[in-house]
Order: C-alpha cells, then structure tokens, then sequence
C-alpha cells in the first residue's frame, strides 16, 4: 500500500473505531472511485455496512472480496470481523485457508488458518495445520498445539468412540517426539498428564508425577495439582494421597480443604472388605489430627473444626453407634458463631433428630437475645437461622410464622443502632434479620393463602432496602414477593438495581424474564419487557463473536490448561436454557404488538427451527437459584420454591412444548420451505444435534410428546397446547394447497433483493421455461375436504372464560387471572397467524373457501366476545385496586408491622401500599386495554 493512500485509509478506521458508520461508508465510496479494486477498503465498507444493519448491501461487497482471494493481512482481518458479524464462520476458515495455500511460507497466515478454525472448534483441521506448521518452521509450541487440537477432536461430542483412542494415542507419540520434554512448561505438563490420564495410563503418569521435577511443578500449580489428585485416586493410591496431604496439613501448614478431605477419603477407604476396628483405629487418628488443627489454629482458621464435623459425619454414616455432633457444633458455634458464615458452615451438619435435636436447639435458645456489638449480633443472627433450619412442618403454622416475622422485625429495629454512623454504601450489619422477617411472612402466606402476609413481607423489605441500599439479597426477595402480587414493574425496578451485567444476564435473568408475557403490556405499546427480552440477550451476542478469541488467546500463549474451561464456558452460553426461553418469551411478546407480516414470521420460524434442531444437544441449565437467600425451614419448601409462580419452573420440557407450538403455527403462515430458506439464509446454521430422534423428519418431531415435558406446563397452558395443535393440524390441509410453490417464492426473493441492493440474489437463477410467478398457482385437484372443527378449537375460548369467572370469584392473586387472560389472547393471536393466508377475497374465491371462513369468523367473534369480556373484568379490577379504601385495607393489613408494635412508620407503610396498588392497577388496566386493541388490530 503506498504511503498516499494509506493516509487516505487511515480516517475510514478512525471512523469504524469510534462507531461514525455512515462517514466510513462515505469514505470508502470515495476512495473506490479512484481504486476500484482495492480489496481493502471494500473490505472495510462491508464492515461499515454490516455495523449499520445493511447486510444485503455487505454481502455483495463481502462476496466480491472473497472471489479475490486476498493474502493481505490488513484485508484479512478486516474480512474477519465482516464474516463474524454476518456468521459466515465457515467462509472466514476458506478465507485463511486459501490465503495460506497461496503462501504457503508465510508462518503468520498459516497462525491465522490454524486459529481460524479454533474459533470455530474445527479441530480435525486445526491439527492438521498445526501438524503442517510444525514440519515447516520445526516450533515446539506448533506441535503442542498440535497435540491440543488432537485432544480436544478426541473430546468433542461428534467424534466417534472408536477414533477417540487412536486420536489421544497420536496426542502420545508427538509429545514423545518433542525435541523438549513436556516438563519444562507447566502447562504442557498438564496436557501430558491428561492425555495419560485419559488413555488411563496411570503408571506412566505416576512416573512423572512422583520424582523431583513432577513434585515441583505440582506444588506451584493448582491445575496440575488438581489433575495428580484425580490420578492418584484413579489409581487407587487413596491412602498414599492420605499421608500425602497429612503432611502437607501438618509440616506445611496447607489449609486447603482438599487436603482435609483426602484425609478423610483415606481414613474409610475399603471401609467395606476391612475389619471395624482398623476403620475404627484410623477414625481415632484422623479426629486426632483434626483437633490438633483446630485447637492450633484457634480462631484463625475453620478447616480444622469443619473436618471434625466432616468426619463425625462420614463416620456416624459408617456405622458408629455413639455420635459427638451436637458436642462438635457446640464447639464450632462458640469459636465461630460470630461470623456471618457459620449457618452456611453447620448447614450440611445439623439435620439432627430426636434427644441430638432437643440437646442443639436447647443450647441456640440459650444463645442470648441482647447485642451491644456486631459480633454478638452476628451469634444471634446464627442461633436464629439455625433454629430456624430445624423447625418442623407443625412448627411452622401460618400464625407461628407470622408472629415469628415480627419477633425478627422487632429484633431488626434493635439492631440498627449498630449501624447507625454507616455511609449508604456499606451494608447494614442487621439486614439478614429483615430476610428472616420478609421469609417467614411469605412462608405464613403459603401457610394461609392470605395474601395480607405479603404485604407485610414487602413493607418490612422496603424498609429495609431503604435502610441497605446496597443489599441484593433484600431486592431479590423482593422481586419474587412483587410478581407474586402482580406488582411487575416493581419488581423490575428492583432488578435494575442489583445492576446486573456481563454473564450475569445469563444466570440472572430467569428473576424478570420468567413467563415475562404475564406483565408484558407491549400490545399498549410498553415495550419494557421485549427491551428487557433484547438487552439480556446481548450477552450471547457477545459470546458468539467474542468468546472464541479466548481459545484463541489460550493457545497463542500456550495455556492448554484453561482451553477446557473456555470453550465450556462458550458451550456453556452457545447451549443455554435460559437463552432460549427468553427467546421464546420474546416471539410471545412480539406477536402482540408487531404486524403479522412475512418478515416476522419468516424470520422467527427459521430462528425457533434453530433452537429446535439443537434442541437435544446438552442444554445448560446456568439459571443461579441459589443466589436467592433461603433461611426456611429444612422440612419444607425453600423460599425459591415458595415463590414460585403457580409452582412451576420452566425449563427444557416447557421449551421444547412451546418450540412445537410456534413451529408449527409459523409454519402455517410462511410460504418458506427447506430449499428455500438455504438459499436465503446468511450466516452458517447451528451445529445439529446426535441425538437420534432429530434424524426424524421434522413433522414427527413435532408431533412428539413426552410427560416430563407436559408436566412442567400448568393446566392452562395445556389447554393452550391441546387449542394451538388442534387448529394448526385442522388447517394444515388448506395451507399446503394455498400455499405458492418455492420457484415462486424464490423467484419474490430474488427481485426484493435486487430492488434493495442493485445485486442479483446470489446463487439464484431465473427458471429458463420462466414458470415461475409470484403469485398463487394454479391448482389442477380438489380443495380439501373441510374436516368437521376440533371440539378443543370450539370450546377453549369458552373454558377459559368460565375459569377466568371463577378465579375471579376466588379472588386469586393478579398473576393468576394475568395467566388466563394472556393466553386466551395468544389463542386469539394464533388463529389469527393460523388464518391470515385466507383472508384476502380473491383467495376465498379462487379456492372455494366459503364455509371454513365462516366457521373461522364465528370463532373469531367469540374469541372477541370473551377477550372484551375478560378486558371489562381486568380494567375494573384495575380500577377498585387502586383507590383510597383498597390502599388503606392495605395499610391495615400491614398493622402487624406499624401498629402495636410500633415498628414501621404508617406513613412509610402508606407510600408502600400506594407503589404496590398502582403498579397492579398498571398492569392490570394494561393488559385489558391491550386485549380490546390486540382485537381491533386482527379482527
């Protein structure tokens, strides 16, 4: 490149870098004019183009580049971002391939071909590149890269079982012809080790392991540490990995976990073919150990008094008749009852029963009531939780718990002294009493049913998230208690202030975006929930484009012991529930509010057919429920499960029902079939799944169903299931006979393409006997026969009328009518989808479809009849929930907390009952108003 034109150049990537898209494109239009053939600024123009959503425009100019074939590293790289963005993944590896043939002794573009197919885990190739790379330019890290690539190819879920071994037998043999041994980097070290450990060559890598050299390494790396570890007990020295880590534990002063629980591993090894009394000998030693640590290392450390108890477990387990738990908990409370983490230490450790039971819960009451000091409070704090653990289900009534809630309260406000002097940043040291307060409100709730008692827990919550601004834990139970009461946009305004970000989008977002269409008032024109939907998505976005340079990063620098990690944790995200329930939650959304054109449907058919293919891939559940605080009893439900709504948790079952039901709806309304969707799709498809039931033609796939998937649906939406099925396969007939042939279809495709970019549709060609049109052919047969209409077609809208009435009636929580009124308007939605290909007078004409427009009229009106009923009944609901009488029943309701007791100020009680009242008046008002237009829109 001349040094001209290079400054001409170089504001196209100051316009890229600092997002100024449309100046790029300007400037690459112009530098085009005078360098027609410059492969690199069209090449930064596709980029810009990509970056403004013109992929139409960005394919062309990314096409014509590619048939040039570039070699330039400047080209290529820009190339790469362009072939990313688009997910032409597959065309970037041909890109680098290609430029590395024409160069074949250029070491940097055959780094580059080899890391291009990392990124795409393309290992059968990357070996060979590797391999390649090595013979040429005799690098030792090109052959480890080499014997990485083997590995992970031998590991990757495709390769067959059989080639598995051949694959880690030549990983071997090129370690073994390295011109340096594996142990002068830890990290190749560790790649030995495993390749031994899985071709279960434990011999040879107890060799390694067990001279000076292996022990070093070991002994500065965890990873390699970790691995020896899972050798030894591979191997069966449990006894040798035993005395191993007592030494550490003793002369070294190591208070490492693991090496306690080798200890222990080693102590009831072959408990089951040895006599009583060795296991009985090596238990006493063991406890020996054990409390030479502890009473050592005093307050200093845990391990020590957490390995007795760990061993007084494993060894009542075992069979010994006299147990010294509650002795041992007592010991490990009074050393370390001041610290927060000691309910969560004693937890495994305290499912205690009879005089154990009595003797322990005896010596937490005893645990005094009064604090003067964080400490003390924290020891209260401990007695309280553990108490609380262990109350029976008799002990757990709802006017127990809700007299229980105020005692915590109380004991809450007591505390707050301590942390008086506090900046708003700091956590206030009495806040886990406000949990166990808002937590035995919600477990009185579900006790009673009465919902006064979550107005209660909310009260005391807000309080004290007022009070501990920076308490995630207080906005998590608030978040549940507030979808419970159908009080969405609350609790969104709560998630918003956890600050969620980066992978915690991922395991976070199941908190709002579960069943998110319930509170979704986008048919009103809201969009918070889809905005929500989009931006928690952004994170697997990121992932597709910028996960894979951390393997890549890994191998430049030759850390084969964190390439599993990456590229689970891409698996991880590529593979994630929670990644397409809220895909399926946002279709729902978008239905509601978006026209029912070709664009959406096409778009998200293709999109849902996707997911379903790769449906029976391992799919990662990532959704972190432990986050949430639980501090209820252990005999019950966990606060997770309490607050759960309609004590259903979706997951794969509830996925792959609604894929189905989507699927198939949108296959209806498309005119897109199989050849005609490869030829319009961009980006590379998904990898499919093994599993032998998606070798099945699509149609029985989805004609499939399991009960464990069924059972994680509530009634309703089985209702809605049995409804969508039916009239999908009753008009199933109609569409297929309707519907244009592909070369029609393609042939719309086509010209729409040409008419957008100036370009002809790649890869198409006009039929040469010009057949082809673009609208409906001819039809030589018969209509189909109109099948009589489904029972389940004619009755839903009318059963769920007549449940609707009767929750209404009941007095059910918000959500609950939500459920009912949004699914009879998704039923509404789908018939609409279902039937929108028939609507048009010339197609009523031409194909003779009189009497089933009538019948589908008729079940328009009453879906119509019922909707407006149900909107009636919500907007009234709307209406008497938020006025002066319903927001002091609420205050009123809250006296528990602000009366007697003095606790809550009744003004600060008020402003609560007022946010709660209006944000269900929002929702519910929203809803109904959204039902009437939802109707007017498709009626």
């Amino acid at each position: 490149m001349s040094s001209a034109l290079d400054r001409q150049i170089r504001p196209i990537y100051e316009a890229l870098d600092t997002g100024s898209n449309k100046s790029a494109i300007l400037a690459c239009n112009k530098l085009l004019k005078k360098h027609p053939k410059n492969d690199l600024v069209k090449a930064l123009k596709a980029l810009a183009l990509v970056r403004s959503q013109k992929v139409e425009e960005s394919l062309v100019v990314c096409d014509e580049v590619l048939a040039a074939k570039p070699t330039d590293e400047s080209t290529l790289a820009a190339m790469m971002h362009v072939l990313r963005g688009l997910g032409r993944h597959t065309d970037m590896v041909a890109m680098y391939e290609d430029a590395y043939r024409q160069q074949p002794t250029n070491e940097e573009l055959g780094s580059q071909a080899f890391m291009a197919n990392v990124r795409i885990g393309n290992w059968k190739a990357a070996q060979q590149i590797a391999t390649k790379l090595h013979k040429q330019f005799r690098d030792d890290h090109y052959l480890y890269w080499s014997v990485m690539s083997a590995v992970l190819q031998a590991n990757d879920p495709t390769t067959p079982p059989g080639i598995r071994p051949v694959l880690l037998k030549l990983a071997l043999r090129l370690i073994a012809s390295a011109t340096t041994p594996s142990f002068y980097n830890a990290d190749r070290f560790y790649l030995h080790l495993m390749i031994l450990r899985d071709l279960e060559q434990y011999d040879d890598a107890y060799e390694l392991l067990n001279n000076d050299i292996g022990k070093a390494i070991c002994a500065s790396s965890l990873v390699c540490d970790e691995l020896r570890r899972d050798i030894w007990r591979r191997k069966g020295l449990v006894k040798e990995e035993g005395a191993h880590a007592t030494n550490q534990i003793t002369e070294a002063k190591d208070r490492n976990w693991l090496e306690f629980l080798a200890v222990l591993d080693a102590t009831f090894a072959g408990s089951s073919d040895g006599s009583q009394d060795d296991v009985a000998g090596r238990i006493a030693e063991t406890r020996t150990l054990f409390e030479q640590v502890a009473d050592s290392d005093g307050r200093g450390d845990r391990s020590g008094r957490l390995a007795l108890l760990e061993l007084e477990k494993r060894a009542v387990a075992h069979g010994s008749a006299a147990s010294r738990s509650t002795e041992l908990l007592k010991e490990y409370f009074a050393t370390f009852g001041d610290k927060l983490v000691c309910f969560e230490d004693l937890q495994p450790y305290v499912h205690l029963e009879g005089n154990l039971l009595a003797d322990w819960t005896e010596f937490l009451t005893s645990q005094s009531s009064s604090f003067t000091s964080v400490a003390e409070l924290n020891c209260y704090l401990n007695a309280q939780k553990l108490l609380r653990y262990n109350l029976s289900a008799s002990e757990a009534t709802a006017e127990l718990e809700a007299t229980r809630a105020v005692q915590y309260l109380q004991a809450y406000f007591d505390a707050l002294k301590l942390g008086k002097e506090l900046p708003d940043t700091e956590l206030q040291p009495a806040d886990d009493l406000a949990l166990l307060s808002g937590q035995a409100f919600v477990s009185a709730w579900r006790a009673s049913r009465d919902a006064t008692c979550l107005y209660n827990a909310v009260a005391a919550l807000e309080y004290a998230s007022s009070r501990s601004k920076q308490s995630y834990k207080i906005r998590l139970l608030l978040i549940r208690i507030y979808r419970l009461l159908g009080a969405p946009s609350l609790a969104l305004e709560h998630y918003r202030a956890i600050n969620v970000k980066q992978i915690q989008n991922d395991t976070l977002a199941h908190l709002i975006m579960t069943r998110a269409t319930l509170f979704s008032l986008s048919s009103v024109g809201d969009l918070t929930y889809s905005s929500e939907a989009l931006e928690s998505s952004q994170i697997y976005i990121s992932n597709s484009q910028e996960t894979a340079e951390y393997t890549v990063r890994a191998f430049a620098g030759e850390k084969y012991s964190q390439l599993p990690e990456f590229i689970l944790f891409e698996e991880r995200l590529d593979n994630s529930l929670q990644r397409d329930l809220t895909k399926i939650e946002h279709v729902r959304i978008r239905i509601t509010h978006e026209p029912m054109n070709s664009d959406l449907v096409d778009m998200e058919l293709i999109e849902l057919k996707f997911i379903f293919d790769r449906l029976d891939l391992v799919h990662h559940d990532n959704r972190d429920f432990d986050v949430i605080p639980n501090y209820q009893p252990h005999s019950g439900p966990s606060f997770h499960e309490q607050t759960l709504l309609f004590d259903k948790q979706p997951g794969l079952g509830w996925l792959a029902t609604y894929l189905r039901i989507y699927i198939k709806i949108f296959q209806s309304a498309s005119d897109l079939d199989d050849d005609v969707e490869d030829k319009l799709l961009i980006g590379d498809r998904p990898k499919p799944s093994l599993d032998p039931d998606t070798k099945l033609p699509l149609k029985e796939r989805l004609a499939q169903r399991k009960q464990e998937e069924l059972d994680e649906l509530t009634a309703e939406e089985l209702s809605f299931l049995e409804y969508a099925t039916a009239l999908s396969d009753w008009l199933v007939p109609f569409h297929d006979y309707i519907r244009p042939p592909p070369a029609a279809v393609l042939a719309e495709a086509a010209k729409q393409t040409e008419l957008k970019t100036g370009f002809p549709l790649k890869g198409y060609e006009p039929p040469k006997n010009g057949t082809a049109t673009n609208g409906h052919a001819k039809k030589a047969e018969e209509p189909p026969a109109l099948a009589e209409t489904p029972e389940v077609v004619n009755k839903f809208f009318d059963d769920m009328s007549a449940r609707f009435k009767e929750a209404l009636d009941a007095g059910r929580l918000p959500p609950e009518l939500l459920q009912l009124v949004t699914l009879t308007q998704e039923g509404f939605l789908v018939l609409a989808l279902e039937t929108q290909r028939f609507k048009p007078a010339a197609v009523i004409k031409q194909y003779r479809l009189g009497a089933m427009v009538q019948i589908l009229k008729d079940i328009r009106t009453k879906a119509v009849a019922v909707l407006e009923e149900m909107s009636t009944a919500l907007i009234k609901l709307a209406e008497d929930g938020a006025t002066v009488d319903s927001r002091k029943a609420f205050v009123q309701a809250c006296k528990p907390v602000w009366g007697a007791s003095g606790l809550l100020d009744h003004d600060f009680v008020a402003t609560i009952s007022k946010k709660v009242t209006e944000s269900r008046k929002q929702v519910l008002d929203g809803v109904g108003k959204g039902v009437v237009r939802v109707c007017k829109n498709h009626a």
